[in-house]
């Protein structure tokens, strides 16, 4: 009855959220067939076996593929929430359900599951006041560099520590940063991209531009139209 209820939805059009083990009840039911997705990094050769027709990417939080999107655990699931909601409603919206989740929004799909490494002797420091401190400074030109002096730690070790902690670089961390702030400046109604690009620390309005139709796959003007005051 739920595999009969999961291809009448899909059939009518409905979008499809699968949370970790939720993949395996999508591809039971055969709607993944040919289609990408993930899994938790345990399970990801169970899955393979019993379903070679899914492009499994194991090494993901989630994948996002239009109307069936998939996400590999526990937390990964609430990275994907937030994907969702930011999709559905703008990065504004999605700000302010993180703050009430108290989860930083710090993590894109294309992060990986899982590092393999040793739980360290003398734990090390969080990452979070370099994060804060550099959210706070967007609009400045800040280097890989910058962030390293912050944390007075060298580049190397910058690198190394936010792979451990984000699964990502610094300086795809900080980008994604002025993305989202980007985004939330358009959802406010600002209109002058060349401000909205300054105020990001993007630059211009073209790197503005393919910036934010790669994050959202529209066009600036599409998406404050969309999201911001009075949009559809």
């Amino acid at each position: 009855a739920v595999l009969d209820a999961i291809r009448r939805a899909h059939a009518r059009g409905a979008r499809l959220v699968g949370f970790c083990s939720g993949a395996f009840t999508l591809a039971e039911a055969g709607v993944l067939d040919g289609r990408r997705a993930t899994a938790h990094w345990q399970w990801a050769d169970a899955f393979r076996a019993r379903f070679p027709a899914v492009r499994l990417e194991e090494d993901v939080l989630f994948v996002d593929d239009g109307d069936i999107l998939t996400a590999a655990g526990s937390a990964a699931a609430l990275d994907l929430g937030l994907h969702v909601v930011r999709r559905d409603h703008g990065a504004e919206v999605a700000s302010a359900v993180s703050r009430r989740l108290v989860f930083a929004a710090h993590r894109d799909g294309g992060q990986r599951q899982f590092i393999e490494r040793p739980v360290p002797e003398v734990p090390e420091e969080s990452l979070a006041p370099v994060l804060a401190w550099a959210q706070e400074r967007l609009d400045r030109p800040l280097t890989v560099a910058d962030l390293a002096a912050r944390a007075a730690v060298s580049p190397a070790t910058l690198h190394r520590r936010f792979r451990a902690e984000l699964g990502t670089t610094p300086l795809a961390w900080l980008t994604g940063e002025r993305v989202t702030l980007a985004r939330r400046l358009l959802e406010r109604g600002e209109a002058r991209l060349d401000v909205v690009a300054r105020a990001s620390g993007l630059g211009t309005a073209a790197h503005l531009r393919t910036l934010v139709r790669r994050e959202t796959g529209l066009s600036p003007s599409a998406y404050r139209n969309r999201f911001g005051p009075g949009g559809t």
